[in-house]
């Protein structure tokens, strides 16, 4: 049974009423966004953001300071993230560092003036930096109009009728993105808007096993709730 349509405004808009507004990205430079997603594995937010304001105190987010940094201090903070791959993540940090230097000069901000295709390859070189989280990095730094989709984004748009769910995760992805890409706000701050509530969403009602559809504000345009309760 299709749902019903809804604009993904309407949807957005639903979600802002129900989870509140999120808060403003935690920086808008490109190389201190790779370090949030290397400082920390499989954490909760707060764990996360303990550790990239660690970082931040004690080292510093440019690229010059992550290089200047004793590895000790980097695998320190790096276990503040959580236990997993602490001391790889910090020798992540000091490659991504020595990286903004070979290849851009230590202006990351030049590979993102590049072509939507070439920004992503050269965001994805970075250790840890896969597609969503460069889309994620682009969408905030306004370089390029995307919606960055983690996992549980994705499986949001998935169950509201954008995009397919096709045999591995990148076809999956790239499904998404076209479906949705004709659709999705122009500015930055509402780019990262829409993807943060997609994703609160998608964590917290619209789960993978056992999603609470019976409290998702979404049911009257979910397919997935749709076909649920027709087979039920």
């Amino acid at each position: 049974m299709p749902a019903p349509a809804r604009t993904l405004p309407w949807i957005l808009l639903a979600l802002e009423k129900y989870y509140g507004r999120p808060p403003e990205p935690i920086s808008t430079d490109p190389f201190a966004l790779i370090l949030w997603e290397q400082v920390a594995y499989l954490a909760r937010e707060p764990t996360r953001l303990a550790a990239f304001e660690r970082l931040r105190q004690e080292v510093g987010l440019s690229p010059a300071s992550i290089r200047r940094a004793p590895v000790a201090t980097l695998r320190r903070i790096a276990r503040l993230g959580g236990a997993i791959a602490a001391p790889l993540r910090a020798e992540r940090m000091r490659r991504s560092a020595e990286l903004v230097k070979t290849q851009w000069n230590d202006e990351l901000r030049e590979a993102l003036s590049l072509p939507l295709a070439k920004a992503r390859q050269a965001l994805t070189a970075f250790p840890m930096i896969g597609p969503p989280a460069a889309d994620r990095i682009l969408a905030i730094t306004g370089a390029h109009p995307v919606l960055a989709l983690d996992s549980n984004a994705l499986r949001v748009l998935l169950r509201l009728g954008w995009g397919t769910a096709l045999r591995n995760y990148a076809a999956t992805y790239r499904s998404a993105q076209e479906a949705i890409g004709p659709h999705i706000p122009t500015r930055a701050s509402d780019l990262s808007i829409a993807a943060d509530l997609l994703r609160q969403h998608g964590s917290t009602l619209c789960r993978r096993a056992t999603p609470r559809c019976n409290a998702c504000p979404l049911a009257p345009c979910c397919s997935y709730q749709l076909a649920a309760h027709s087979i039920g």
